[in-house]
């Protein structure tokens, strides 16, 4: 399988690998693709690859993204033989390697079709939960006497004797959330987009949250009953953030709605059914289940309580189950709208109680034979956190692709303007090696975010900030993640660092870390040269050894190291703050009285 960016693979008709200039040209061309993409897989100038365009009635530039049917027509017309490239696999999460498992162990034979799970995305204001509570007054309560009465995170619906799983839980904060807990459970997204106000920063961020995912995305094209409506201008700003819908022969689905007035809703629904057809969702209910945890409670009256997801097979009453490191048995378990019920089988959100403990949003739940396997697979779930790769930085990036871990470099990219992101993308991506590329996963202006660091921790990358800052809270989450954020202010620094580290020739970074402060309060002859300083340590430790820099006059008169420590006429390796001592600093004895003394280490980063 290529990627828009590698190197073109054809492939004769009889099955064998040639160049890209054989006459029987067979290509695989990607979902969507930038129209420098296209040009670097038909190997022709972008010159070229817009003049075809243009040809066939669209106009786009170098950076534009357009659909498979539009490069296929290129294609063709260059002589090529076009097929569509199979969507890349998602990323592997600890319920895919359980599928996985099981597949090799002969387990999943009998597939049928499973109910597709959807999220909702967009941008504030534009009818995101709007659009659930009509989808779920349609199609939910009109069929349930005294509707909703329980909310737990999802909820199905049924749409011509075919059912859809929702979560409740609208936004790509949350959608991304899940997936830096290392749970893919959304099949496909809707992105809301309002037709009076257009395509808005958070639509881009959503785009790019769900393409991350790699999860096919449907556009609704809400709030068409205002007069100010616009739904062509919002389709043309979605073809310019690389979007392209159908009527524009392009592959996305676009539907106009209206949540409030309850149009179009039936004909998204019968889209999305189509949609999740195409992507040919399947599990086996006969097999014991396997699903993750959407969220998690502490009850006062029914203890520790659980919203599980069932992924795969059937969770019946009395399974022992296992959730990250907890396991239990199910006592009790209630639907979406708040009836007990004795099983759940693939797609259906079910409450569950009888878990020791609460588990965490993102855990995987398993079923299990007994407490015996129970125990033995919470071990080994704590192993393998223990042994999990670390995050992606510049710093140990060069040790991650050389042992096979790492073969895309996913950066989010934020900047001070928005011209600044286009040739900074561009420097990046052109970095790329044999071995790694480097790919932009969300870009944006201003400055960086939580939402930022969520989709970094989810997708394994790194967030690079030019001429910005980041949010406090960002930087919190940051660092207790362990997610590396760089900043520059020179591009060429930028392009250096990156292509050092693709390398493994960045020179490691350091943090300097304050150990201790002291003012002199004396100044003492040792020798007949030589003084040294006596202190009195106002904050920390000195301890021998350690950097020393002296501060005289808010300047930095000397930095060197502590040569000599000493309490009354005794050495010592270490004195702390609140006592008296005598200092002496290696090559310097101009103390005076007054100077301050700031001791410190330096400690690699990454």
């Amino acid at each position: 399988m290529t990627k828009a960016g590698e190197p073109v693979k054809v492939v004769e008709s009889s099955g064998e690998e040639v160049s890209g200039s054989s006459s029987a040209q067979l290509i695989e061309i990607p979902h969507t693709l930038s129209v420098r993409q296209l040009a670097d897989l038909l190997q022709v100038s972008a010159i070229d690859i817009i003049k075809q365009l243009m040809r066939n009635g669209i106009m786009a530039n170098i950076n534009q993204v357009i659909g498979y049917e539009a490069a296929a027509a290129v294609a063709v017309n260059l002589g090529y033989e076009a097929h569509p490239e199979p969507r890349a696999a998602r990323r592997s999460t600890s319920v895919a390697s359980e599928l996985k498992r099981r597949q090799q162990g002969g387990e999943l034979g009998g597939l049928r079709p499973r109910p597709p799970v959807v999220t909702i995305m967009g941008h504030v204001n534009h009818g995101k939960t709007r659009l659930l509570d009509a989808i779920r007054q349609t199609n939910v309560m009109a069929t349930e006497a005294g509707g909703i009465t329980q909310h737990i995170g999802a909820y199905q619906v049924e749409v011509n004797g075919q059912k859809i799983t929702f979560l409740d839980t609208p936004g790509h904060e949350a959608f991304t959330a899940m997936r830096a807990h290392g749970a893919q459970v959304t099949d496909i997204v809707i992105l809301v987009v309002a037709a009076d106000d257009g395509v808005m920063p958070q639509t881009l961020e959503a785009i790019d949250h769900a393409r991350a995912a790699e999860v096919p995305i449907v556009v609704a094209i809400n709030k068409i009953d205002k007069p100010e409506a616009n739904p062509e201008l919002v389709k043309q700003q979605l073809a310019d953030s690389g979007l392209l819908i159908e009527e524009w022969r392009g592959d996305i689905v676009c539907v106009p709605i209206s949540a409030k007035e309850t149009i179009g809703i039936s004909d998204l629904l019968e889209n999305l059914l189509v949609v999740a057809e195409m992507e040919d969702l399947k599990a086996n209910p006969s097999q014991p289940a396997v699903g993750v945890v959407i969220e998690a409670k502490l009850d006062k009256t029914k203890g520790p309580l659980a919203t599980v997801l069932v992924h795969a097979g059937t969770l019946r009453l009395g399974d022992t189950t296992v959730a990250g490191t907890i396991w239990g048995r199910v006592k009790a378990m209630f639907n979406d709208r708040g009836k007990r019920v004795r099983k759940a089988e693939p797609a259906t959100p079910i409450e569950i109680l009888g878990l020791d403990s609460v588990p965490q949003a993102g855990d995987t739940l398993t079923v299990v034979a007994g407490e015996h396997q129970a125990r033995a697979l919470i071990q080994k779930c704590q192993l393998e956190r223990q042994q999990e790769p670390k995050s992606v930085s510049l710093s140990n990036l060069y040790d991650q692709v050389s042992a096979g871990q790492v073969k895309e470099l996913n950066v989010i990219l934020k900047t001070d303007v928005q011209g600044s992101i286009e040739p900074i993308r561009s420097s990046l991506e052109q970095l790329g090696t044999d071995e790694v590329q480097v790919r932009i996963i969300h870009s944006g202006s201003g400055n960086i975010t939580e939402s930022d660091v969520m989709l970094a921790i989810a997708s394994k990358g790194l967030i690079i900030g030019f001429s910005t800052g980041s949010e406090a809270g960002a930087q919190r989450l940051a660092d207790m993640e362990g997610v590396d954020i760089r900043y520059y202010d020179v591009i060429y620094q930028l392009e250096d660092d990156v292509g050092k580290a693709l390398k493994g020739m960045l020179e490691p970074t350091y943090s300097e870390v304050i150990e201790g402060r002291a003012e002199v309060r004396a100044v003492f002859p040792v020798g007949k040269r030589e003084m040294v300083a006596g202190v009195y340590v106002t904050e920390g430790k000195i301890t021998r050894g350690v950097s020393a820099r002296l501060w005289r006059q808010e300047q930095v008169a000397c930095e060197s190291t502590v040569s000599s420590l000493r309490r009354f006429k005794d050495d010592v390796r270490e004195v702390v703050a609140g006592y008296e001592c005598g200092v002496g600093i290696e090559d310097f004895s101009e103390f005076q009285v007054g100077d301050r003394l700031e001791f410190f280490r330096r400690e690699k980063v990454g």
